[in-house]
Order: structure tokens, then C-alpha cells, then sequence
């Protein structure tokens, strides 16, 4: 049960240096003229498309919309409103709670039919993209240890390449295959940090928290200390600035560790930015600052490379959604950072955890239908519909009740805000 807790703190600490991340970016993109010019011209093929739609156009051209593959996918205005709201609902998330929203991402677009595999593909596509834009590597650069990047990026790349490997096979053996196994893999880990989330509110209710007295960012894990310790060539040196002489580690624990965050990355739509602060920090014992610096660099490379040659170059990114649930994603953060001033803590880790439970719920009721489909129980096709749908109307009701939460307490103290803003 320790154990169980101590990675349940690990996963939390690197999902709120994600969402630091998040909310980094999302202020760079929105503070330059430059870079709201280009999610406007990424935005121009979809406004041209609903224009074309609206004017009882047949279709659009391929390149600005077409339905084949290794294109833009199809335009529909309910689709890319729905992608704005998903992406706002993320956003917020991320912003209020301080945690990584993309967890109900690709949830909530297998819940409104997408498949499973176009889900994970658009949400990489999506925060490629997003940290494309924000491009706030430069400043993190001297952060930055090149031996340990590199080497964590031979890891991070061959783990992708498996993982979408992994659900290319699985899609072509049996589309509800595929879907069954990344509804299987949300199930457990959504199912592993609503239970320890939801433990952790009601423990802080009572004054004492999971989340208190995990290790200080910047002393060796015991964990990091243990691998440190290891000889065992090539070995790498890094934190030379906080260290005397430098800390060493062999380079075989990074690629590892970089294998198992592009699988998760590849398999589960995520930049991979929430395991990867963990495993350095308490598994490899690397400084914050040196983390945080490679945590930039391996996501833009890792969701690049994962999203284009995974994903894109098979057809399998939804590039309406994509950029939907990125102009909803902007705006989300922003409103949901701001509305931590005027919230308690204690209310923050309440909502974490419903929503990590609605994302659990809504994966966990979709199992059965899944199940059915391929033979392994038996049920019939209607109950597992009715399942799916009372799933979906569950999960849709939590994130849509927290989002409307969050706009009233975002307009009703907004001459608060304005006053702490100057």
C-alpha cells in the first residue's frame, strides 16, 4: 500500500509540473501577436470549410478537408465545436486544479465515436502542436543536460515507435480490439488515481494529506540514490552546477526510462510530460531544474515524433479536432489558473478527484459494450449500449457541471481578479 501511495505521489507531481508546462505555453502563444497569427492560419481551412458548408457547398477539397486519409479530416461544425469544448474543459482543468487535463481527452472524444486510435493520435497531434507554437524552449535551454536528453530521447522514440506500433496492429486486427485495449489502460490508471485522489480529499477534509511529506524536489530520492550507485557504462554526468563533481547515473536507466514514457506517450495520447518529471526527480534522483528543462525538450520531440510518424502518416489524426480542442485548451488554462486565486485548496483537490473519477467512470461503463463486441461476455447489445451511454452521461455531466462552476466563479469575481491583476 506505501508503495502504491508513493507512486500515486510521483504521478501527481509530474502531472502538476505538466499542467506548469500547460499554462507556460498557453500564455506564450496568447502574449504574441506572431503566434496568435499562426493558430490563425492553422484555424483558416476549418473557418473556410464551415463557410463552404453553410453556403450548401458539396464538400470541400481534400487538402482543406477531405475525407481520405493522409488529409484533414471532415469538416462538421458540431465536430469542431465539440472539439473547442473538449479542449476548454481540459484547459480548465488544468488551469484550476493544476494537474494535467489531458487525461479526459481521449475519453471524451471515444465517448462522442471517435475511435480509439484517431482519439490518441489527434490529442499527441494537438500538444505537438501546442508546443510547437509555445516554443518556450529556448528560454529553458541552459537547463538543459544534452548528454541525458539525447540519451532519453534513443528511449522515449523506440518506445513510441512501439506503442504505435502496438495500436496500429491491434486497429487493423480488430478496430473494437484497439478500442478495447486504450479503454482498458484508462481504466486502470484513471481507476488507480481517482481511488488515491479521492482518498487524498477526504484525508485533507481531516487536515492530513497523501501529497504531504513526499521528498523535496531538489534531495536524492532513495529510489535515485540506489540507481546513482550503480556502475555500469556508459555512465552519464549531469547537475555538475548543484553537485561538486557532478551527479553520475548509467545511461542505460535513461533509455528505460525514455522507453517507458514514449509507450505510454504512443499507446495513450499523452506528451508523456506527467511520468517523465516523476521518473527523473524520485526514480533517477536529477534536479528539478535540470528535469524541467528536459521535460520541455522530450515532449515537443517525443509528441512530434510520435503524433507525424505514428499517427499522421497513417491517416490517424483528426486535424479538425486537433485544432479545435487547441483554441479551447488556450482559453481553458488561462480562465482556470486565475480562478485558483479565489478558490480554497481544499475545494481544488475535490474536483481533481471528481474529475478523474468521471474519466474512470466513462472508460470503466464503455468495457462491457467493448467486451460484448468481440465475444468475450455475454450480454446483449442493448445493455451494453445503455451502459456506455449512462457512462457518457455521467462523465459529460461531471466536466460540464465543473465547467460551468468554474465560468460563475470566474465572472462573479472578476473585479477581484482584475484588482490582483494590477
Amino acid at each position: 500500500m506505501n508503495y502504491c501511495r508513493e507512486f500515486y505521489r510521483m504521478l501527481i507531481s509530474g502531472s502538476q509540473a505538466y499542467a506548469r508546462w500547460d499554462l507556460e505555453t498557453s500564455t506564450t502563444i496568447l502574449k504574441s501577436k506572431k503566434r496568435l497569427t499562426v493558430l490563425f492560419l492553422l484555424l483558416l481551412p476549418i473557418l473556410i470549410g464551415g463557410i463552404a458548408i453553410a453556403a450548401g457547398g458539396d464538400g470541400l477539397p481534400e487538402m482543406l478537408g477531405g475525407k481520405k486519409a493522409y488529409m484533414p479530416s471532415f469538416y462538421t461544425n458540431t465536430i469542431f465545436f465539440a472539439s473547442i469544448f473538449v479542449g476548454l474543459c481540459a484547459g480548465l482543468i488544468t488551469g484550476c486544479i493544476g494537474a494535467g487535463g489531458g487525461f479526459i481527452i481521449a475519453p471524451a472524444l471515444m465517448s462522442v465515436g471517435v475511435k480509439g486510435i484517431l482519439a490518441v493520435g489527434t490529442d499527441l497531434f494537438h500538444i505537438f502542436a501546442k508546443a510547437i507554437m509555445g516554443s518556450v524552449l529556448h528560454r529553458k535551454l541552459g537547463n538543459i543536460n544534452v548528454s541525458l536528453a539525447i540519451t532519453f530521447l534513443i528511449g522515449s522514440i523506440t518506445g513510441a515507435t512501439l506503442g504505435g506500433m502496438l495500436n496500429r496492429y491491434l486497429y487493423d486486427l480488430n478496430p473494437v480490439l484497439s478500442d478495447l485495449f486504450i479503454t482498458s489502460v484508462y481504466v486502470f490508471m484513471l481507476g488507480f488515481l481517482a481511488f488515491y485522489a479521492m482518498a487524498d480529499y477526504l484525508k485533507a477534509r481531516k487536515g492530513e494529506a497523501l501529497t504531504e511529506g513526499s521528498p523535496q524536489e531538489e534531495e536524492i530520492a532513495p529510489m535515485g540514490r540506489r540507481l546513482q550507485s550503480i556502475n555500469c557504462p556508459p555512465m552519464l554526468t549531469f547537475d555538475e552546477g548543484i553537485t561538486p563533481g557532478g551527479r553520475k547515473i548509467s545511461a542505460i536507466f535513461l533509455v528505460i526510462s525514455g522507453l517507458v514514457v514514449g509507450l505510454a506517450a504512443a499507446i495513450m495520447g499523452v506528451g508523456g510530460g506527467f511520468l517523465t518529471f516523476p521518473i527523473f526527480v524520485y526514480g533517477l534522483g536529477v534536479s528539478s531544474m535540470t528535469t524541467v528543462g528536459t521535460d520541455i525538450f522530450q515532449i515537443v520531440f517525443t509528441a512530434g515524433y510520435s503524433s507525424l510518424s505514428q499517427y499522421a502518416f497513417y491517416g490517424f489524426v483528426f486535424y479538425t479536432l486537433a485544432m479545435g480542442m487547441l483554441l479551447g485548451s488556450l482559453i481553458g488554462v488561462q480562465i482556470g489558473s486565475l480562478v485558483t486565486k479565489v478558490v480554497p485548496g481544499i475545494m481544488i483537490r475535490g474536483f481533481f478527484a471528481l474529475a478523474v473519477s468521471a474519466g474512470f467512470i466513462n472508460r470503466f461503463f464503455a468495457l462491457p459494450e467493448k467486451l460484448q463486441g468481440l465475444g468475450y461476455i455475454q450480454i446483449s447489445k442493448g445493455t451494453g449500449a445503455i451502459l456506455s451511454t449512462v457512462g457518457n452521461i455521467l462523465f459529460f455531466a461531471a466536466i460540464g457541471g465543473f465547467a460551468v462552476w468554474v465560468f460563475y466563479v470566474f465572472f462573479t469575481n472578476l473585479k477581484k481578479l482584475r484588482v490582483e491583476e494590477y
